[in-house]
């Protein structure tokens, strides 16, 4: 009696140990592409937030892709806080997404907001307001975005 339990013992040893350590890591994994997931998501509804307050400003043409001509004061204080607000939001994005090493699914999610930094960053308004809107901003966050801006734009932005 006194070897089957031994053995069993072994058994459980050998192979249940290693099985719980797979299964552990396995969650752990899985907890991580969650927390991956809901963090995305969360970023993703902040920028259809984003989306509603271009919408609720139909004057200032911000979904065209020609600069507002003659924009009043008003408009292009509202024009800055908006494209602030953006700002804010690209850093977030980078700061919570962007990796140097990313596996298929991050560089999936991440190559979402490198093209949306590209098509904002070819508006020229935007490209010329990012001087005075990175002021303050994440420096690796802030390169990565002129680089972005240099090649929509094929222009070098001036660090203030």
């Amino acid at each position: 009696m006194r070897d089957a339990w031994e053995l069993a013992s072994f058994v459980v040893t050998a192979l249940g140990l290693p099985f719980a350590i797979a299964f552990f890591m396995w969650e752990q994994r899985k907890e991580r592409d969650n927390e991956e997931e809901e963090a995305y998501q969360l970023l993703s509804d902040a920028y259809i937030d984003f989306l509603r307050i271009v919408l609720a400003n139909p004057d200032l043409h911000l979904r065209s892709n020609e600069p507002l001509d003659n924009p009043t004061s008003e408009q292009n204080e509202r024009m800055l806080v908006i494209f602030d607000m953006l700002v804010s939001l690209f850093e977030r994005a980078y700061l919570v997404a962007w990796k140097p090493r990313m596996t298929e699914t991050e560089a999936r999610r991440w190559n979402s907001w490198d093209d949306y930094m590209r098509e904002w960053c070819r508006r020229e308004d935007f490209h010329n307001a990012l001087p005075l809107l990175l002021r303050g901003e994440d420096p690796q966050f802030q390169a990565y975005i002129r680089r972005v801006a240099d090649a929509e734009r094929g222009n070098l932005i001036q660090t203030p």
